[in-house]
């Protein structure tokens, strides 16, 4: 499964990718109707954690073992077996936080004006998400990643 990756080496905190990720998943994907004139302003899908002089991209891992599609209570959350990818049905997700409050990274954001919560997609329909694709440093990398070998006892 191909997932996003960050180079913290690189990225300077530029938050370009949060934008590029709220215009993505804004109802009108127009820059100035998403920020100005939508009601309730798109949130991103990830976030930059700023520890200077480090920055890094914080977004849903997709994990194998995903906490938050096990705690959820109404089945909102899946992951998919052939992709890995977790998803969200926005329209079964009752807002009752308890993925965010298991996932271990962070990533699912409460959407707390239209009452449900919030995660990384992949940009489903794209070939690389948004955030990667517009990254100035090429900080975000979207690659394949390689199953570890299991462990010998």
């Amino acid at each position: 499964m191909k997932r996003i990756y960050v180079n913290e080496q690189v990225c300077m905190g530029c938050h370009l990718c949060e934008v590029h990720c709220q215009l993505k998943h804004s109802q009108s994907s127009d820059m100035i109707k998403a920020f100005k004139g939508e009601d309730g302003r798109p949130l991103p899908r990830l976030r930059i954690e700023e520890r200077k002089p480090v920055f890094f991209s914080l977004r849903c891992q997709h994990c194998d073992e995903p906490a938050c599609v096990y705690a959820c209570l109404t089945g909102a959350l899946r992951k998919d077996p052939q992709t890995g990818i977790v998803t969200v049905d926005e329209n079964k997700c009752v807002g009752c936080w308890t993925c965010a409050l298991v996932c271990r990274f962070g990533a699912v954001v409460p959407d707390k004006n239209h009452h449900r919560m919030v995660k990384c997609d992949l940009c489903p329909g794209e070939d690389v998400p948004v955030c990667v694709a517009n990254c100035p440093n090429e900080a975000l990398i979207y690659a394949e990643i390689e199953q570890p070998s299991p462990v010998k006892v």
